[in-house]
């Protein structure tokens, strides 16, 4: 899978309405394969159809993602495009062995607003991760997912990034590409 080919100064005029003092981010777009992936011109679920997108003092990395559940389901969980928050933690916590490297939302609660289908209205969803996907499906109960094969350099390049720069906790925004 080709990693998604976004510049930094398209991804700039993107988040131009955003603002947020660290020099560590994450950028999400969802339905950024809009019109090549899926049907076009619907953001699919399912596969992996976006974009995450890493910012660092000298480094720009981009990677194939999704940002929706794998599937429609009542009441399930798709997060709101905006600003939040993440801090490193691990994902599947509850599985033998005690999960892995992730980004977990960072506040107490771990909530975060979300949409829920078949609901009308925003919702506190819980423990919207960003973790690693499947090959057989994208692995997302709401979570935000990378493509297998691209997830331990993604996951690394994080968190050597947010350790340079001091940051305790990294934004992400995510963006719909319309």
């Amino acid at each position: 899978m080709t990693p998604p080919k976004i510049t930094l100064r398209e991804l700039k005029e993107k988040i131009s309405g955003f603002s947020f003092p660290e020099s560590v981010y994450m950028v999400g777009i969802r339905g950024y394969y809009l019109n090549s992936m899926g049907k076009e011109g619907e953001n699919d679920r399912g596969i992996y159809d976006d974009a995450i997108i890493l910012v660092a003092p000298n480094l720009y990395q981009t990677y194939n993602a999704n940002t929706d559940p794998s599937k429609y389901r009542k009441g399930i969980a798709t997060l709101v495009p905006g600003l939040h928050y993440y801090r490193k933690g691990k994902h599947g916590i509850t599985k033998p062995g005690g999960g892995y490297p992730a980004l977990r939302p960072d506040n107490i609660r771990e909530e975060l607003p979300v949409a829920r289908d078949g609901q009308e209205g925003i919702f506190k969803g819980i423990a919207i991760n960003i973790h690693k996907g499947g090959y057989t499906t994208t692995s997302s109960e709401g979570c935000q997912t990378v493509y297998p094969s691209q997830w331990d350099a993604f996951i690394t390049n994080v968190y050597k990034a947010m350790d340079r720069e001091g940051q305790r906790r990294i934004p992400y925004i995510l963006i719909e590409n319309k």
